[in-house]
């Protein structure tokens, strides 16, 4: 059966940042990020989407460095990182099927309870399970549906610094005293959280990690996917 192994993170500690600025306030009131209101979803919602659906999970909760990742993994021919990695095998899919709705306390079950230290992993929501399912009932499919969200050339300067500054800078993670020391204000404390799979728990309000923003909306899953992409890409300083 298929090894997983969760993304474990540091938890941030808590903070109560500004509310999100309406579109029509002037950039800069909250943070000077001023990100642009989020366009119409015209993507059919009867349809998993592979790319923003299905993919982050796998991204999020087994691809790190000795698991199911491009860096070091588990097994050269599992690679989670794309569809032909979950394709790898004609028997992959209905594998991984079987793994996550194993009985917890079975050794098949995926992703183990703890790791090799005894530490407990963060489990697959059922939330995450049924989009899986459904995805897998659809045909597996490696489809794709922006729905109006700009998932090209995600840079660090021009994608995820305006979405930071606007939600997570603040009396938070700026200042002279930034909540649990991460200042975010700069790459380096980011690509930090990044590269350690924080930042991306929390961004997605999974187990591991203080959910962020805690005050206000959670951010849009346009913004939690083009997170997601530029954590895959290296979180690049770029």
């Amino acid at each position: 059966m298929l090894p997983f192994l969760m993304v474990i993170g540091i938890l941030f500690n808590s903070c109560k940042h500004e509310p999100l600025v309406p579109p029509q306030a002037p950039a800069g009131l909250n943070g000077g990020g001023g990100v642009e209101p989020e366009p119409e979803d015209t993507c059919d919602p009867n349809i998993i989407w592979f790319e923003q659906e299905v993919l982050p999970i796998f991204l999020t909760h087994c691809t790190m460095s000795g698991c199911h990742g491009d860096v070091s993994p588990n097994d050269a021919d599992m690679v989670f990182t794309s569809h032909a990695g979950l394709n790898s095998d004609p028997n992959m899919i209905s594998d991984i099927w079987e793994a996550i709705n194993e009985d917890p306390d079975d050794n098949d079950h995926m992703p183990p309870l703890v790791d090799d230290l005894n530490i407990p992993l963060d489990q697959l929501t059922p939330e995450e399970i049924a989009i899986i399912g459904a995805w897998i009932d659809q045909g597996a499919n490696n489809n794709s549906c922006d729905g109006g969200c700009d998932m090209t050339a995600i840079t660090y300067s021009g994608t995820i610094l305006p979405i930071v500054q606007d939600r997570c800078q603040g009396s938070c993670h700026a200042g002279n005293n930034p909540d649990g020391g991460l200042d975010f204000t700069t790459w380096t404390d980011l690509n930090a959280v990044a590269a350690d799979g924080t930042l991306a728990l929390a961004i997605q309000h999974q187990a591991g990690a203080e959910p962020m923003p805690q005050s206000g909306p959670a951010l849009s899953q346009c913004r939690i996917d083009q997170f997601l992409t530029w954590i895959q890409d290296g979180a690049p300083n770029n």
